[in-house]
């Protein structure tokens, strides 16, 4: 009875998750045509304005000369909660060397239940408030988690849409750290084939 019990539940959040997930990628299908098409590496990193979770705005152009991690994410998303204290770790251990992670939440629900989810989970990193118009700027963000790596000089080095490993993610971190100001532009990316803005292939750890 116990395990049938167990079984019941995992289901139901399960169903649970997908009925957010829809919720959200219907939200995302309706707007208008994407800025960002076709291979991402190398592309400017669209700017943007978003509001912090304590009512500041934070530009992507405050940080240039730093290396960041911009990471979309999603308090239902279960993956996003697997990566995010790989985040909090790799914000402590390379934060001296330029790295800044910044956690964009694609939530519907209001700001301070966000600020009690990232409080909950330790998060020692910048937490910014989604918009429509910052998914539609970076390819209309269908997949949670989604990352891009973007190097010193606001260029897109690589972008990864699913979960991937700690050691995957601290190697692109590695990247763009490596670049220099006013740099040449970088080298690989993990966006599927023919389509940057699909899911990865590769299965997850």
């Amino acid at each position: 009875m116990k395990r049938n019990a167990l079984v019941f539940v995992v289901l139901v959040a399960a169903i649970l998750g997908m009925l957010a997930a829809g919720k959200y990628l219907d939200r995302t299908r309706k707007h208008g045509p994407l800025k960002m098409v076709g291979n991402v590496k190398g592309v400017q990193a669209p700017d943007f304005d978003l509001a912090t979770l304590d009512g500041r705005r934070v530009k992507l152009s405050d940080f240039r000369g730093k290396a960041v991690l911009l990471n979309f994410w999603a308090t239902w998303c279960p993956p996003c909660k697997i990566e995010m204290p790989w985040f909090e770790e790799l914000q402590k251990q390379y934060g001296k060397d330029g790295l800044v992670v910044l956690g964009v939440a694609m939530d519907d629900t209001e700001p301070p239940k966000i600020a009690e989810f990232a409080h909950e989970m330790g998060v020692n990193y910048q937490v910014l408030l989604g918009t429509d118009k910052v998914s539609d700027d970076y390819g209309d963000v269908q997949y949670l988690p989604t990352t891009f790596y973007i190097d010193r000089n606001g260029v897109i080095v690589d972008k990864a849409a699913g979960l991937f490993s700690r050691g995957e993610i601290e190697n692109d971190i590695k990247k763009i750290l490596a670049s220099s100001h006013n740099s040449a532009a970088p080298q690989t990316s993990r966006a599927s084939a023919g389509n940057p803005w699909a899911p990865p292939t590769k299965d997850a750890p």
